[in-house]
């Protein structure tokens, strides 16, 4: 049953605490402007008001991709700024550095990580946050994470961990592609299990959140979390619609519809929707869909596809889905379709799924299926692992 409340975010709890945790210290804030509290005033707004009341001292803030203003397209590197109205300096995590430095640290008591995470192991958000974490670990400053319920719910965990060597940005530990634990949850575990000097970590939970809920549940708005994440009907698909981009295909970045489609110009839209179809998978229904994305893949060029269309929402599962739809891809357009290879040793379909075995098994002639019983191993393994960290009932 839908709360008659919303649930109260830890920048909502912090408020209501005077911001008694961070009385007189020098403070550092990771976050972006879209990270807001209830009443949709942002997080560092409301950090900076306070800081000029004298609650405490606003020292630096701290953006990951996409920037400061959530507004830079995926993968450009950003610089780092001084706002120039606050005159706080905002250091960027996505551009010559990662991870905090030293020198970036040096002047700080705490710091304070309030970032919207949408439950799934690729979007970089969550892998900033532990950088910062890790920093803060080895030079034994606190860290205090503001949390937000998990936008997909915490009681679903799905897909492949991460294997050794192919760490990266879209997944720096073996956790699921769906891992169902808030941020808070989520760098606890990496905190406790991972991080040779652990750092003294605080979590301000959320109120009225339990893990049944998805973001539907939570009577609160969506703010899109970055350029293709513009709203929760992507976020849903994400889980598996974003594997798309470890290939040749476009994922629909650079149209109003990121990871709601998927085509190319050399797609046929009408057979391709009928073999999606013909599946019968739950909660989905594809329509043939013609695009011309702005930027990305195909930039300018006409695309021919389908659109992935959610008719029962909470039966949906996104990564058995998109793992057939990718086998559908593969199979459809023989010597077309393609692997895409990344700047590094690695496809960017490996970093995505954490290993090379998804593309070798789909190149092997396997079946989704065979590939979704090995990632059930790791998953049901991780879902015993997880429960020494959970918060919410």
């Amino acid at each position: 049953m839908r709360p008659s409340t919303s649930v109260q975010l830890g920048i909502d709890v912090l408020q209501a605490q005077e911001f008694r945790l961070l009385r007189g210290k020098r403070v550092g804030l990771l976050t972006n402007a879209a990270a807001a509290d209830q009443q949709l005033r942002l997080t560092y707004q409301l950090f900076v008001q306070a800081a000029r009341r004298g609650d405490f001292h606003l020292a630096a803030v701290f953006a990951p991709e996409h920037g400061f203003a959530a507004s830079e397209l995926d993968g450009r590197k950003i610089d780092s700024q001084v706002d120039q109205r606050s005159g706080v300096p905002i250091y960027s995590l996505y551009g010559q550095n990662f991870r905090p430095t030293a020198d970036m640290l040096k002047d700080l008591d705490v710091l304070v990580c309030d970032l919207p995470d949408i439950g799934v192991r690729y979007y970089t958000y969550a892998w900033t946050a532990v950088h910062v974490l890790a920093a803060a670990g080895e030079l034994g400053l606190p860290m205090v994470i503001l949390d937000r319920p998990n936008p997909l719910g915490g009681d679903s965990v799905a897909g492949g961990g991460v294997a050794a060597g192919f760490e990266s940005l879209v997944g720096l530990y073996s956790v699921p592609i769906r891992h169902g634990l808030t941020l808070g949850e989520l760098l606890r575990y990496v905190n406790t299990r991972y991080l040779a000097q652990p750092a003294d970590l605080t979590v301000i939970k959320c109120l009225g959140w339990e893990r049944w809920m998805r973001w539907q549940d939570c009577n609160l708005i969506w703010i899109p979390t970055s350029p293709a994440m513009p709203n929760y009907a992507t976020a849903q698909q994400y889980a598996g619609a974003c594997l798309v981009e470890g290939t040749n295909f476009s994922e629909g970045r650079g149209t109003s519809l990121p990871f709601q489609i998927v085509g190319a110009p050399f797609a046929d839209a009408e057979n391709l929707a009928d073999r999606l179809n013909a599946e019968n998978w739950d909660g989905v229904r594809f329509r043939p869909y013609w695009f011309q994305p702005q930027s990305g893949k195909f930039s300018g060029e006409q695309c021919a596809g389908v659109q992935a269309h959610l008719v029962a929402d909470r039966d949906f599962d996104p990564v058995r889905v998109w793992l057939g739809v990718l086998r559908h891809l593969r199979d459809a357009y023989p010597g077309k379709f393609a692997w895409r290879e990344a700047d590094d040793d690695h496809f960017y379909i490996d970093r995505l799924a954490g290993s090379a075995e998804l593309r070798q098994s789909y190149d092997g002639g396997a079946s989704e299926q065979e590939i979704l019983a090995h990632w059930g191993t790791h998953s049901r393994a991780f879902e015993q692992e997880r429960r020494e960290v959970l918060l919410y009932a």
